[in-house]
């Protein structure tokens, strides 16, 4: 297993992690823009990384920026938005060739650095304002985005699972953003947006790789230039006190119900029995021998399919399963046993020992990807704490059937979810 050492700089308004690994025969550069998630601009934030992505001040068009791309020995360049408990992250990848693995000519880490400077901060903009024919084309994206997720159905049970749950809270913003919203941006209003975006975000900057760092620190801090003033976002999470299960029911033709239930953990990822957590889901519902699969599915055969999930930095649980819809009532009460079950400590030492081994690989197995290090990385910064990749092994590794037990003492069931067919609740 490898160690993972992170050196952390401020520089010109950013946080700058260097992780260096001779593992890999690329360099990493990730960037991280950090803000509120908030009713007023997530569809701003959420229809940027379509844009940004068609194109730069020097390279105006998708083919332009590809060729560029493909210049830098095949450089691969991303672009995408997401949300973590309520904060709203636009993340900006680029994988490059390391240039000791190439002619002593190469000069790819200038060039790299450069391009991706431009990316973030010389979009394609004229007059101050977005290409308008880029920002109508990704307008339409987006909208068939939002469009696409009423068809998926799993996606939109979850969806309204948290519509329902988290009603009044951030965390219930739609990360695709919403189509009214859509309808009322202009290009001049949104470039002006990103332009506050980059004053305001917290700005983090990683790069993992086999690379110099005083040179890199010095082509980081060159190329792009920030107000020296290093932001650091905190997030006041916005909770109900009295949590009481609540059991929406809707219709639609569908021939699969979705039964969805969400739990608040009350704990996080900061928190020092997150590891425990991380091992009840495991027994839960996160893996096939999990209690969730064997009793739902297996033993009963009440469910297509049947599982659970955590979001870390919002402290909430959800339980997924696609069901007949004339089940809904014994597969909602044999989950329930589930949960039951693990509050009582109906949990065998094979069960706790197996399910620590399978969280331990799937760490690992995130610990052989760099971008997988990275993001494992950033939980750090998103909580609030300090627990590297290798740390966070040991302790799952040292969790106990009580802490197991004590962290299901503390979950509770907030709001029954179930889309099902006309007639189909009972």
């Amino acid at each position: 297993m490898q160690e993972i050492t992170e050196k952390r700089l401020d520089e010109q308004g950013m946080h700058i992690h260097f992780i260096q690994s001779k593992k890999y025969k690329t360099l990493n550069i990730i960037a991280k823009l950090r803000g509120h998630l908030d009713r007023e601009t997530v569809t701003k934030r959420a229809l940027l990384p379509y844009i940004l992505k068609q194109g730069t001040k020097s390279y105006p068009t998708r083919k332009d920026l590809q060729l560029k791309l493909d210049d830098l020995y095949g450089a691969v360049l991303s672009v995408d938005g997401g949300k973590k408990g309520e904060n709203h992250i636009l993340t900006f990848r680029l994988e490059l060739a390391n240039p000791k693995y190439l002619p002593e000519t190469s000069s790819i880490t200038e060039e790299g650095i450069a391009l991706f400077s431009e990316i973030l901060l010389n979009p394609n903009v004229k007059d101050n304002s977005f290409d308008k024919q880029t920002f109508e084309r990704e307008v339409e994206t987006l909208k068939q985005k939002i469009s696409s997720i009423k068809d998926n159905k799993m996606q939109y049970a979850n969806m309204r699972l948290i519509d329902e749950m988290c009603k009044g809270e951030p965390y219930e913003l739609h990360v695709h953003g919403y189509e009214d919203d859509l309808n009322s941006l202009t290009p001049e209003g949104l470039y002006e947006y990103y332009q506050q975006l980059l004053q305001e975000d917290q700005f983090d900057i990683y790069v993992l790789g086999d690379f110099n760092e005083e040179e890199m620190r010095n082509l980081i801090t060159s190329n792009i230039k920030r107000n020296e003033t290093s932001k650091q976002i905190t997030v006041a999470l916005d909770e109900p006190e009295d949590v009481q299960s609540n059991e929406i029911i809707e219709t639609e033709n569908v021939q699969q119900a979705k039964l969805h239930i969400g739990y608040r953990t009350n704990i996080r990822y900061k928190d020092k029995d997150y590891p425990a957590l991380q091992v009840f889901n495991g027994i839960f519902g996160s893996f096939p021998s999990s209690k969730l699969f064997i009793n739902v599915r297996e033993k009963n055969s009440l469910a297509y399919y049947a599982s659970s999930k955590m979001e870390s930095h919002k402290g909430l649980l959800f339980v997924f399963s696609g069901i007949a819809p004339e089940n809904f009532e014994k597969a909602r009460d044999i989950i329930r046993e589930q949960m039951t079950a693990m509050k009582n400590g109906d949990i065998t030492e094979e069960q706790l020992n197996e399910t620590k081994e399978l969280i331990i690989n799937q760490l690992l197995e995130t610990m052989d990807h760099p971008q997988g290090i990275i993001e494992l990385l950033y939980q750090q910064v998103i909580g609030g704490t300090e627990i590297s990749p290798n740390e966070l092994l040991t302790r799952i590794k040292e969790v106990k059937k009580e802490e197991v037990i004590a962290v299901a003492q503390k979950i509770q069931e907030d709001t029954v979810y179930l889309l099902t067919s006309e007639g189909g609740q009972s």
